[in-house]
C-alpha cells in the first residue's frame, strides 16, 4: 500500500518537472543575455506570454534557437533580427513604429478619440433646446390662466 502511494505521488509529479529546462552556460553574462532575450520576445502561440513564460512547443523551439545562437557567438541584435525576419514584428513585445505597425501603435488612441467624438455628438443631440420666449399675447394669456386658477383654490 505504501509503495502504491509513493508510486502514485511520483507519477503525479512527473508533469511538473517536464517543464523545467536546464541549460548550461559558459558564463553568467551569457545566461543573463539569454534571460533578457527570452523575456523580450513574444510566444507566437500564446501571444500574451513571453518565451520565458510560455510552455508551448513553439516557445520551447524558439528558446532552443536563441540558446544555440547565443552559444554560436551571435549578438542580441542579430538574434532578434533573425527572429523578426522569420516571424515578423509580432515576435517582439515592443514592435518598432513604422508603417506596418501604425495601427498597432496608434489604433487604440484613434478608437478612443472616435468613441469620445461619438459620445459628444450623441450627448449634444439628446440635450433639449430651451423653448423660445413667449410673445406678449402668450404672456398675457398665461397670466390670466394663473390668476383664474389661483382664484379657484381660494
Amino acid at each position: 500500500m505504501k509503495w502504491g502511494i509513493a508510486l502514485l505521488a511520483l507519477i503525479l509529479t512527473l508533469p511538473t518537472s517536464a517543464g523545467i529546462e536546464v541549460r548550461q552556460f559558459p558564463n553568467p553574462e551569457l545566461e543573463a543575455r539569454y534571460q533578457h532575450l527570452i523575456e523580450q520576445l513574444r510566444c507566437l502561440v500564446c501571444q500574451n506570454q513571453s518565451l520565458a513564460d510560455s510552455n508551448a512547443d513553439l516557445a520551447e523551439d524558439l528558446r532552443d534557437e536563441v540558446y544555440t545562437m547565443l552559444l554560436a557567438g551571435k549578438r542580441d541584435a542579430e538574434i532578434v533580427d533573425f527572429l523578426v525576419q522569420r516571424y515578423g514584428d509580432f515576435v517582439l513585445y515592443k514592435p518598432p513604429v513604422k508603417k506596418t505597425t501604425w495601427l498597432l501603435w496608434f489604433g487604440p488612441f484613434a478608437a478612443l478619440g472616435l468613441g469620445g467624438i461619438l459620445l459628444w455628438r450623441i450627448g449634444r443631440k439628446r440635450r433639449p433646446e430651451p423653448p423660445p420666449p413667449l410673445s406678449d399675447a402668450e404672456r398675457r394669456r398665461l397670466e390670466k390662466l394663473l390668476q383664474d386658477h389661483g382664484s379657484d383654490d381660494a
